[in-house]
């Protein structure tokens, strides 16, 4: 079921709809002020990763993390909130 943010043009209120599916999306309405007239926004994606991690001395501030197989260390130059 795919999440989409929209933002409403009548009252600027910013909410999330869950569509059934991609194929059939429903008339979206504000939970704000009801009107039908918004905006589909465009959405940055999430993903978490579960499991257990090891990880290097220093963690990622020094770029040795449990990622260190990938070329040049850690990807995310210590962003990658596995420390």
């Amino acid at each position: 079921m795919p999440l989409f943010e929209y933002r409403c043009n009548a009252c600027n209120t910013k909410f999330e709809v869950l569509h059934k599916s991609l194929s059939s999306q429903e008339e979206v309405i504000c939970p704000k002020c009801k009107s039908g007239d918004s905006k589909k926004l465009l959405s940055s994606f999430s993903a978490s990763v579960s499991g257990h991690h090891e990880h290097s001395a220093g963690g990622c501030e020094n770029g040795s993390c449990c990622m260190s197989g990938v070329p040049g260390g850690c990807p995310s130059a210590g962003m990658c909130g596995m420390n």
